[in-house]
């Protein structure tokens, strides 16, 4: 009975598979399939994943870009902002500098005091000019009312119609803001 009993002991040792030892084609062949399931497997999930960093990194992308883009438009809403601030301001002392130029229109030749007012005006006009304030010419020029305010359409010899014939008042500008337009006499 020992002997038996030795003999199933070892039928049951052969059933396992030892290291080396060959299994039986169907054997392998089923744990091929399941080998090539798991491989199967772990492709779709590595797509899967490559798709979502790519969907992500496309997101992150466009975060970016977005907020640089905000970043631009806040600059350019600040800065347009204080070119008005100071286009204002700057209006504000415009009428000033057209009662020193109005005063040396008219004052006499070898004047002490005109020639005070002349550096004056020539002192706060460089001030102006400093800040980036530029006259607007008009003069000759065509009638634009982006740039001149008409105040008169008039016959004109000599000039061809939509010309500016003369400037009554000095348009400004600083930068591509007109702070005030020219006021012209237009030729008809």
């Amino acid at each position: 009975m020992s002997e038996k009993k030795h003999h199933k002991h070892t039928e049951d040792e052969v059933g396992e598979t030892l290291p080396g030892a060959v299994e039986a084609p169907e054997a392998q062949d089923a744990e091929m399939d399941t080998l090539q399931k798991h491989a199967e497997d772990a492709e779709a999930k590595a797509r899967e994943f490559e798709a979502k960093a790519a969907e992500n990194l496309d997101g992150w992308q466009r975060a970016v870009a977005e907020f640089q883009n905000y970043k631009k438009r806040i600059d350019r809403d600040r800065e347009s902002d204080k070119a008005i601030m100071k286009g204002d301001l700057i209006k504000r002392v415009l009428p000033v500098l057209d009662d020193l130029e109005r005063a040396l229109q008219n004052r006499p030749e070898g004047d002490a005091w005109g020639n005070g007012i002349e550096l004056i005006k020539r002192k706060l006009q460089a001030i102006l000019e400093a800040e980036g304030l530029k006259r607007i010419e008009a003069e000759g020029a065509a009638f634009d009312p982006n740039f001149h305010e008409a105040i008169t359409y008039e016959s004109a010899d000599g000039q061809e119609s939509g010309r500016v014939i003369a400037v009554v008042q000095n348009g400004y500008m600083l930068g591509d803001y007109v702070v005030r337009p020219a006021m012209v006499r237009v030729a008809k």
